[in-house]
């Protein structure tokens, strides 16, 4: 193939997958066919089935790109042993939320797909980070006798669940973009914080029932 039709042939591939995109976050899958995709692409089916072959496929490589740019910068923070736990979750928070920022529709996208079929190039990837990382080791030496996926499940929500109400939060006049944006800013600094507050009272809290359990002990003896 000559250079020429090469990068043709590149430009193509790349510009049915940004229509994909699109269609994929407005349509949802199953909503969603290869004409629809040929048509925002500008070019036509049978073009499209020559790059990806099926629908399915098309999906799984347009999704596959996005989750690898995401975990291809949180592996790299999650699994560093030399930083320590608070340095990790302001990488996490970091990266993550100038991730959504640039593609804020797509948490919401992955989760609705999540409920309708196995995504399993995401739940994968997802669960080595859950359960194999460095950052969980960290997270449950710190954690206590208390499931570390709790303060998991509270850090990714304080991050991404801005993302998801976003479109309500737009459309009722809340906030506007510029405000969103500057939010999001605001809590790189504040969730860092957030997470060591509940870290922190969780393991006052501990120590709050330790002691509450040996005052009723004593109690009972005492009866």
């Amino acid at each position: 193939m000559s250079p020429k039709l090469l990068e043709r042939s590149i430009s193509s591939e790349i510009r049915i997958k940004e229509a994909a995109h699109k269609i994929f976050l407005i349509k949802g899958f199953a909503a969603s066919t290869v004409r629809d995709v040929a048509k925002e692409a500008r070019t036509n089916v049978a073009m499209v089935n020559y790059y990806f072959r099926s629908k399915k496929n098309l999906f799984k490589v347009v999704m596959l790109e996005k989750v690898q740019l995401l975990f291809g910068t949180l592996a790299p923070i999650l699994n560093d042993e030399a930083s320590s736990l608070d340095e990790k979750i302001i990488g996490i928070v970091n990266s993550y939320i100038d991730f959504l920022t640039k593609n804020p529709d797509l948490i919401t996208f992955i989760m609705n797909e999540a409920r309708k079929q196995k995504l399993e190039f995401i739940s994968s990837r997802v669960s080595d980070m859950a359960h194999k990382s460095h950052f969980m080791k960290q997270m449950k030496a710190s954690s206590g006798n208390l499931n570390p996926v709790h303060f998991f499940m509270s850090l990714v929500g304080f991050i991404a669940f801005p993302f998801v109400a976003r479109p309500m939060l737009l459309q009722t006049g809340i906030v506007n973009e510029k405000e969103f944006g500057n939010m999001m800013e605001e809590r790189k600094q504040l969730i860092p914080v957030w997470i060591n507050i509940i870290m922190a009272t969780q393991k006052t809290g501990n120590a709050f029932l330790r002691n509450e359990n040996k005052l009723k002990k004593l109690n009972i003896e005492k009866i």
